[in-house]
């Protein structure tokens, strides 16, 4: 600042101390934050504050309250706040300290200092200031962190009621202006699609582009860090498919051991039930042949003892009946009521035995033949 020889000396210490007293307080050049934020009641908002390098080992906080000398300190690095209220934590790497203030309610809109302690001298702030109202805010993003991949593209949408000028800066860098403009090696593009909506399309990002940003409509800003990770490597390795190519190999063969074992049981078993059906049916058969035989001897017993007790003579006819043919049996004298014998099994065998017996028993017999 040049100063005018005509002007008196107490005046130009006036002004010197003035100069110094306010570099003090509020840190010029120092601390770099945002100027004015607006929030909805019932979240939260992170403030990013940039330091100087030789301020790294430093106590920061955060102090509320329009008058410096008279700011009521929240949070330290190293006093962390006991309501859980207020938090504060120090990336050492990227010189930024961030402030969060939770369960915002309207009672918190006021003005907050990003402060750094200094031990022999006046501690250094930057001033901001907070609104939170109970509808939509004036600017505001959905998500304050946001993580994108290097050689892509990210698109952030905000959110505004107000009215002015569009700006994308970086914090501790420069800004692009609207509609677009190049930003860290990554190009920006600002549009207004909806009504309401501010994009932010970020192309080409890098690894340096990590950082935190804001957006400015007008005289507010809202802050918005960006995380850039690499993109995740495609699995291409052979080395991962072999054990699984092997592990069903074994599995393979020993189910196919089981299904054959499996196989050749039930094959024994439906053998053996097979001919265990053979052997019921062959006895089944045997016992009945057997029972049709003691019949037909049971028969012609009685009719025997029938013609040697009875002197009376009478013709009997005898019908028995098959699927295919009737045999008549005539001129065989007994005495009794005519009988007929039904059968439906084994007529040869009766055939045979019938005649056998009338051969030796009786004179002459005459067998006829009709088909049905």
């Amino acid at each position: 600042m040049w100063f005018s020889l005509t002007h008196s000396l107490p005046d130009m210490m006036v002004q010197l101390s003035f100069l110094l007293i306010f570099t003090g307080l509020t840190g010029i050049h120092s601390i770099t934050t945002v100027s004015k934020v607006s929030v909805r009641a019932g979240g939260s908002i992170t403030i990013p504050c940039l330091y100087e390098s030789q301020y790294i080992n430093h106590v920061k906080y955060l102090c509320k309250g329009y008058y410096w000398n008279s700011c009521s300190a929240e949070v330290k690095t190293n006093k962390p706040s006991s309501s859980g209220k207020f938090s504060i934590s120090d990336d050492k790497t990227q010189r930024v300290f961030t402030v969060t203030i939770n369960d915002l309610t309207e009672e918190d809109t006021g003005y907050y200092w990003c402060a750094v302690e200094i031990n022999d001298g006046s501690d250094l702030a930057t001033l901001f200031h907070l609104s939170v109202t109970g509808g939509k805010p004036y600017l505001y993003v959905d998500e304050q962190k946001r993580t994108g991949i290097r050689g892509e593209q990210m698109t952030i949408n905000y959110h505004y009621r107000n009215a002015g000028d569009i700006e994308w800066c970086r914090l501790g860098s420069s800004c692009v202006t609207w509609p677009n403009g190049s930003l860290v090696n990554s190009r920006v593009t600002m549009n207004l699609k909806d009504p309401d909506v501010l994009t932010v399309t970020l192309s080409g990002l890098r690894t340096e582009s990590s950082g935190w940003y804001w957006c400015v409509k007008g005289d507010l800003q809202m802050p918005v860090h960006i995380t850039v990770t690499e993109k995740p490597p495609t699995t291409t390795s052979h080395s991962t498919p072999e054990p699984v190519k092997h592990t069903p190999e074994p599995v393979k063969q020993t189910t196919s051991s089981a299904d054959q074992a499996l196989s050749t049981v039930e094959s024994k078993q439906q053998s053996v039930s097979g001919n265990l059906k053979i052997f019921i049916i062959r006895w089944s058969l045997l016992i009945i042949f057997a029972m049709v035989n003691l019949f037909i001897w049971f028969m012609y017993k009685r009719q025997e003892r029938t013609i040697v007790e009875s002197s009376a003579t009478t013709t009997v006819t005898y019908l028995i009946y098959f699927p295919i043919i009737t045999f008549h049996s005539e001129d065989i004298t007994f005495r009794g009521r005519e009988d007929i014998i039904v059968i439906d099994l084994f007529y040869t065998l009766y055939l045979l035995l019938l005649r056998r017996y009338s051969k030796n028993n009786l004179n002459s017999h005459k067998y006829v033949l009709t088909n049905l």
